[in-house]
């Protein structure tokens, strides 16, 4: 009989993960608990947050959030009412985005500024507190760094682009994840996800998923690897309602952790 390895640990909230293996099976382990066992390594890690992410007084998982946004949207993703209220102003904004500030023009381009200024204004997205910042930085001498880099970050570089649209935008205290997110999300809303924190993290706590505790303010790739390994945990167990791309996946996480009962309101 083989030696127990330990191949992977993390964190959920305060519980101790980790990914053992041994004789050729990999066990899911929480604070020296066995939670989960089997042969792919993935799986059993998925299935060790899921475990665990239970616990959190918010759970309810994929199948209570599914139950959630049908109560506002009974016909789903595919309905007048869906279309109306929370995807047509995502996707005329994007259709705007397409037409006056083209991603590859934009990855070298410069005057950009207020064409991109226009699309913000074209959502309710961003906070009331960081429209008038990014108005100020789309109007200052940082609005090419910035439209660059997002489109950068919008075909792939990652890290350095993510990086340069924090420098862009920090002078102006907007280097926030909406602000950071929100071009690559229009842009290409099959690759890419806004984010909104309090809402997606309490999502995520909803639905046991590590970004709930993962997340952190600050500009991080590993942040939005999370968020994006979120959004395809989400889309899957979505395929039954057939949603399109993120603007539908967006729009069912906002629509799970913000919506009231007496009332229907975009972000």
């Amino acid at each position: 009989m083989s030696k127990a390895e330990t191949v992977r640990t993390g964190k959920l909230g305060k519980t101790e993960l980790r990914l053992v293996r041994k004789d050729g099976r990999f066990f899911g382990v929480a604070d020296g608990k066995i939670c989960a066992n089997g042969e792919n390594p993935d799986d059993v890690w998925r299935r060790l947050h899921d475990e665990v992410g239970k616990a959190n007084p918010k759970y309810f998982g994929f199948d209570g959030a599914r139950a959630r946004f049908l109560r506002f949207f009974p016909n789903g993703f595919h309905s007048e009412k869906f279309e109306n209220d929370e995807r047509k102003y995502k996707v005329e904004a994007k259709k705007r985005l397409d037409a006056t500030v083209p991603v590859e023009q934009a990855a070298t381009g410069s005057g950009f500024g207020e064409a991109v200024l226009a699309v913000f204004r074209d959502t309710n997205l961003l906070s009331r507190f960081e429209k008038p910042r990014l108005t100020e930085a789309l109007r200052g001498p940082s609005a090419d760094a910035f439209i660059r880099a997002a489109a950068r970050f919008t075909l792939g570089e990652g890290k350095l682009a993510l990086l340069a649209i924090e420098r862009a935008l920090k002078p102006y205290n907007v280097a926030t994840w909406p602000a950071a997110t929100y071009l690559a999300f229009l842009w290409r809303p099959e690759e890419h996800m806004f984010l909104k924190p309090e809402v997606t993290k309490d999502f995520a706590a909803r639905v046991g998923h590590r970004f709930a505790t993962d997340y952190e303010a600050r500009l991080d790739l590993g942040v939005y690897e999370c968020l994006l390994e979120l959004v395809s945990r989400t889309a899957t167990e979505l395929a039954a309602l057939r949603p399109r791309d993120g603007i539908d996946v967006q729009s069912f996480i906002w629509v799970v952790g913000s919506y009231k009962e007496d009332s229907n309101q975009s972000p």
